[in-house]
């Protein structure tokens, strides 16, 4: 497809504001000619884009289908249904707020209807992998309230079950958070559910990364173990930048209220429309397939970043992402963030548990195969991938890095990001 797929419009925006009309084209050709590895960013369809850039924007829509403080609702109440029962059937969720504008919105809504500033909760410590929503102290959820923080225990660096008993037993905690941003293994919800119940605490997932491999039946569900599931929808799962919570039934009430009014107020209803057409493209056969091969090609590309040097976090990955050790190649995970991108190659600098280098700097990275399966990448372009990636970090020479962005360019003219038509 060409640049035509921005709109009907294109054009007018490009006589009107060709300033702003370059920039999409400048991030298409960003999309297009290099590899991107970031493990929280995807391709949205064309459906998708479609959706968020129809007139259902211009609506104000304050409250839910058919309760809503604005007149001419009844059409946008329509999108907010479809999505709202597509959601429930996707992950069997007895309820779903799709109005949250973001993960971290919907993280708050959660906060707001299980706790009051002040209150005790446990949660994955950020550089152990954890969210910076998560009790950070620069967050609201560090300002606000008290988090205590359990980590991976440093032989395997697993979670580290044990300890995260031991601290709600201490603590008694009204909430316990399981998810993150950095975890390459499956989470065993089942255990961290027995520890809620012995202490009494709410179990909220916050599934953000991991939410499409579910979706696409690849890894377990969080949610017949969860009080509650806040999720953002554009990363595996491939919707449009935003938000959204699941959550049983006897909590419906509370999230709702606490996403709105407490939370925010108008919620986004071409958004909302996207995050419907997302969910019926999660529940083909076809989507299904993509989640399976978004796992071994992050394995495969795993194994082959291990074999240039960087140890994987935990041995390896279970999941769309995996969390590389850098010390024994003698490389900041600054340096090797920098090296990739002279090179063609995104990914990012990331701590990794116990890591002696400030957050700034880092030890590790972190790479994701959701945007390079759905440009239709395999297994050997991973392998092909992963040596232009250890190249590239190991050393600080240009015409090295020239070099490597040629053969990205060849590449990704093979499997190009929203191929012209």
């Amino acid at each position: 497809m060409s640049e035509t797929f921005f709109g009907s419009d294109f054009a007018q925006l490009q006589s009107t504001d060709p300033e702003i009309a370059n920039v999409l084209l400048d991030e298409l050709t960003r999309l297009r000619t290099g590899i991107q590895l970031i493990a929280s960013e995807n391709f949205t369809s064309p459906a998708v884009l479609t959706a968020l850039g129809s007139t259902l924007s211009n609506k104000y829509a304050e409250g839910y289908p058919g309760k809503r403080y604005y007149g001419g609702c009844e059409v946008v109440d329509v999108a907010e249904t479809i999505g709202i029962e597509r959601a429930k059937s996707l992950f069997g969720a007895d309820h779903a707020n799709l109005q949250p504008h973001s993960g971290a919105s919907a993280n708050i809504a959660v906060f707001g209807a299980f706790l009051q500033p002040g209150d005790t909760y446990l949660a994955m410590s950020l550089p152990h992998g954890g969210h910076l929503t998560h009790g950070a102290g620069v967050s609201y959820s560090g300002k606000w309230f008290n988090p205590v923080h359990y980590g991976v225990a440093e032989g395997t660096e697993n979670i580290d079950y044990d300890q995260l008993r031991d601290l709600a037993r201490e603590h008694k905690p009204k909430m316990i958070i399981a998810g993150g941003s950095a975890i390459p293994r499956l989470i065993d919800f089942k255990a961290i559910r027995e520890i809620a119940d012995e202490v009494g605490a709410i179990m909220h997932v916050d599934a953000a990364h991991f939410i499409g491999l579910v979706a696409g039946k690849a890894i377990p569900s969080p949610v017949p173990y969860a009080d509650v599931v806040s999720f953002t929808t554009h990363k595996v799962l491939r919707g449009p930048r935003s938000g959204m919570i699941v959550c049983k039934q006897e909590h419906a009430a509370a999230i709702d209220k606490a996403v709105f009014p407490m939370m925010q107020g108008g919620p986004m209803m071409h958004v909302i429309a996207a995050k419907a057409v997302a969910l019926k493209e999660c529940a083909t056969p076809e989507y299904q397939k993509y989640v399976k091969d978004v796992i071994v090609n992050s394995q495969a590309l795993t194994a082959g970043l291990a074999a240039e040097g960087m140890r994987p976090v935990t041995g390896g990955t279970d999941t769309h992402l995996a969390l590389l050790d850098l010390q024994g190649i003698d490389v900041s995970g600054k340096e090797a963030e920098q090296r990739a991108s002279d090179s063609g190659i995104v990914l990012n600098k990331n701590s990794i548990p116990y890591d002696p280098k400030p957050a700034a700097v880092t030890s590790g990275v972190r790479v994701g195969t959701p945007s390079l399966t759905t440009q239709g990448m395999g297994v050997p372009e991973m392998a092909k991938i992963a040596s232009m990636i250890g190249r590239a970090v190991k050393t600080d020479n240009p015409s090295v890095h020239a070099q490597i962005k040629a053969e990205v360019l060849d590449l990704t003219a093979q499997f190009p990001a929203y191929p012209r038509s």
